[in-house]
């Protein structure tokens, strides 16, 4: 029952990896040729761009942990590897809330001089928020190398022992703190963000409801479009990131299928969200039918 369950989330997780993989090289190579093409690239394709790339190489690893929990491999972590992990994981998760927060300041309508200066110059700041997150993972990386020792001998190793329970050691609790602070720093800023676009949404709806008949609301299927879009991203972020929580924390026995699962959890986010950023965004949407279209007739 077992060994069944396990072959059911790695056949869940290899179609998770091809279609994140496929979904986040589509927008990496459009946004790419367009680059090429007019030698410039609009800043919400440059974060989108530096987003996807990051996913993939999450998603190898990703899967690559299916792998070794699957065919019982060892795992061949070593501090070096741990950091670019890290490196990976977290700027991923910075470039994705800095998307939430693009995508707030350009929807939403809040009537404050500082949100309506941020709606200003947004576009402008992409391309320091990225190399911010840059060098603010760089320099957590950095400070985390020094005790990758506590991370990723004992504990990490742990998950892939042959016994069917694991016990995780303790962790100092200065490194407990600073890693729950790098967790809930950009939780509280996306959560921020993406809330108050939702809600400027629905209000927008609602107001349009109340005041054109419903037949004929013009665009309103267009904002709905847009608030599942945005409360699904919502619920892939936060999933993904209560998973990540639930793995880093756990202190009791675990069998290796729940903690398959909770790699299948993770791994819905990067796959999934970049399905739905192509699905709402025409260009990437229409390139995507168009490679799907050429696959077929070179078969």
């Amino acid at each position: 029952m077992l060994e069944s369950g396990l072959i059911t989330c790695f056949l869940l997780a290899v179609i998770q990896f091809l279609l994140g993989i496929f979904m986040n090289g589509i927008i990496v190579v459009v946004n790419g040729i367009d680059l090429i093409k007019h030698r410039k690239m609009a800043p919400v394709d440059l974060l989108l761009s530096c987003l996807a790339l990051s996913r993939t190489f999450l998603q190898l690893f990703i899967f690559y942990i299916n792998l070794v929990v699957l065919f019982l491999m060892k795992l061949i972590v070593y501090p070096e590897s741990y950091i670019i992990i890290l490196f990976i994981n977290e700027l991923e998760i910075w470039l994705a809330t800095w998307l939430g927060v693009f995508y707030c300041t350009k929807v939403s309508s809040v009537p404050h001089p500082l949100f309506i200066w941020l709606k200003m110059k947004i576009s402008k700041l992409v391309p320091w928020m990225i190399l911010g997150s840059l060098l603010y993972v760089s320099i957590i990386c950095v400070f985390r190398s020094r005790y990758s020792e506590f991370f990723v001998p004992h504990n990490l190793m742990n998950f892939f022992s042959q016994n069917d329970t694991i016990q995780i050691e303790d962790i100092p609790a200065t490194q407990i703190t600073f890693f729950a602070a790098e967790l809930l720093v950009p939780l509280l800023i996306f959560l921020a963000a993406v809330l108050l676009l939702i809600f400027s949404l629905g209000r927008h709806t609602w107001q349009m409801r109340k005041t054109v008949a419903r037949s004929s609301v013009p665009g309103r299927s267009g904002h709905m479009s847009a608030w599942l879009s945005i409360l699904s991203f919502l619920i892939l972020y936060v999933s993904h990131y209560m998973m990540k929580a639930f793995l880093c924390s756990i202190r009791f026995h675990v069998r290796r299928f729940i903690f398959m699962l909770c790699i299948l959890v993770i791994g819905t986010y990067p796959s999934g969200h970049s399905l739905i950023l192509i699905l709402g965004n025409p260009k990437l949407k229409q390139n995507a039918k168009k490679f799907l279209l050429h696959s077929k007739c070179c078969q």
